[in-house]
C-alpha cells in the first residue's frame, strides 16, 4: 500500500486545531480555499508582526499520521487536524523529503514542500508537554522538528481521504529541510 491521504482539514478563524472536513480545495500559489492561513503572503500571526509582505511559504501543512501513533506511545491522544494541519498523511516519510519535493494529492493537486514546521508553545497548551514530543535531539544533539512539514500549491485542485500521494523528488543534489 502507498502513501495515502488520512484525513483534510481547514479552518476559516485563527485556532490552534482545524477541524476535518470531507475535502478541501487547494488554490494555485494560495493554498487551502476558505482557510485562515491560504494567501500569497504569510498568514501565520507571528511572521505577519516581523514582515507581513514576505512570501507564505506555509500555505499548506502536512503531518505524519506516524506521529500521533508516537506520541501516543508517551501518553498523548493526538488525532487529525488537532495540531493545526490541513493534511494528515500515512506511509510517507514526510521529515525525509528534501526541499522541492512535489506532492501529488489526489487527481489533480500538487504541492511543493518548502521546509519543517516550526512548532510554538501552543502545542503545550492543547497538552501539556506535547511539545517536548514534537522537537527534540537526535543521538548527535542535533534539534530534530517532527510537527510535519509546510508546503505552497503549485496546481489546485480538492484532496479527500483515502486519495493516494505521489512523490517526484527535485533534482540533485538535494536541500535538506529547514524551519519556515
Amino acid at each position: 500500500m502507498g502513501a495515502t491521504v488520512e484525513a483534510v482539514s481547514s479552518n476559516g478563524t485563527y485556532s490552534f486545531t482545524k477541524p476535518n472536513r470531507d475535502s478541501i480545495t487547494l488554490l494555485a500559489g494560495l493554498g487551502v480555499e476558505g482557510d485562515v492561513h491560504a494567501g500569497v503572503t504569510v498568514k501565520h500571526r507571528s511572521r505577519m508582526a516581523q514582515d507581513p509582505t514576505r512570501p507564505n511559504l506555509r500555505q499548506v501543512h502536512l503531518i505524519h499520521r506516524e506521529l500521533f501513533d508516537e506520541v501516543h506511545e508517551e501518553g498523548f491522544e493526538v488525532g487529525p487536524g488537532q495540531l493545526g494541519e490541513n493534511v494528515t498523511t500515512r506511509g510517507i516519510d514526510l521529515l525525509a523529503l528534501p526541499v522541492g519535493t512535489l506532492l501529488h494529492l489526489g487527481d489533480e493537486a500538487v504541492v511543493e514542500v518548502t521546509g519543517l514546521r516550526n512548532p510554538c508553545l501552543q502545542i503545550d497548551d492543547f497538552q501539556g508537554g506535547l511539545l517536548k514530543q514534537v522537537v527534540g535531539r537526535d543521538d548527535e544533539g542535533t534539534i530534530v522538528h517532527k510537527a510535519g512539514i509546510m508546503s505552497v500549491v503549485r496546481t489546485g485542485g480538492t484532496i479527500r481521504p483515502g486519495d493516494a500521494i505521489g512523490v517526484v523528488l527535485p533534482a540533485e543534489p538535494h536541500r535538506p529541510l529547514e524551519r519556515v
